[in-house]
């Protein structure tokens, strides 16, 4: 039989802390002991629990990566410890249920559970449920865009922003369409370089069957919103090419 007692206090030291650990909770020591065998050979920390109160306790310690949670528990029932553990986080938990165990289940989905497992299962899917889980919970969002600014244009692409600063060093809010500021962000993020009208349709227009002097139109209306705001010229037409945007009302763009 499985020395669960044993397996409960045996620490991997080998494993750097930045390992993501696994609280597995189980009551049947067969079971515990090929999970964890497992999620150890995949290079995970693992530290175990056999009942309900004693999950809590040692989630509330250790606040573990992820709880790989078995429904039926001694003392405290799993549906109520993931219940409980929702009050306090959002780790992400795996449940571990009975083939018949469909009612419990859906309960647990409901409550916020991000996956679950049945019984009997084959432990690589379960070490490949939880390394996708991590994955999807560890991953790091994505860079926060500085805003791009061009002369006296300032564009926020997260914020969907616009502003043009006047020589007071205030900006002025300009108050543009999605095509417009889609229009006017393509061409910021490369001044100078030319733009043909089938570029600008493409990328700033993709959902529609735009011809070519429709752009015409929404960069005349986007050149008379510059200018109401005191930037005149900086959208420069290339005659037979497209358009480019200036850092300087005056300057003569070059054609890329």
């Amino acid at each position: 039989m499985h020395d669960f007692a044993a397996h409960k206090t045996m620490t991997t030291f080998a494993q750097p802390a930045s390992t993501p650990m696994v609280l597995v909770v189980e009551d049947e020591p067969a079971i515990a002991g090929i999970l964890s065998a497992y999620l150890e050979r995949d290079g995970l920390r693992i530290r175990m629990a056999q009942d309900g109160e004693e999950a809590l306790q040692s989630f509330r310690q250790l606040r573990p990566d992820l709880v790989l949670l078995d429904i039926h528990l001694p003392k405290v029932d799993g549906v109520d410890v993931l219940r409980m553990i929702r009050n306090d986080s959002d780790v992400p938990v795996i449940m571990v249920t009975a083939l018949a165990d469909d009612v419990d289940k859906l309960l647990a989905l409901r409550l916020g559970a991000d996956d679950y497992v049945v019984k009997p299962f084959n432990p690589p899917e379960v070490v490949a449920r939880v390394r996708a889980v991590l994955r999807r919970t560890q991953a790091k969002p994505a860079p926060v865009a500085a805003p791009i600014r061009v002369g006296p244009i300032e564009i926020d692409v997260e914020a969907h922003s616009a502003a043009v600063y006047d020589d007071a060093g205030q900006a002025v809010p300009l108050a543009l369409t999605l095509t417009e500021f889609r229009l006017l962000a393509c061409l910021a993020a490369q001044p100078r370089r030319c733009f043909s009208r089938a570029y600008l349709i493409e990328n700033c227009l993709p959902e529609s069957d735009a011809l070519e002097r429709v752009i015409d139109s929404h960069l005349s209306k986007l050149r008379r919103k510059l200018q109401l705001a005191g930037q005149d010229g900086l959208i420069e037409t290339v005659r037979g090419v497209g358009y480019s945007l200036s850092d300087q009302p005056q300057d003569l763009p070059e054609v890329v």
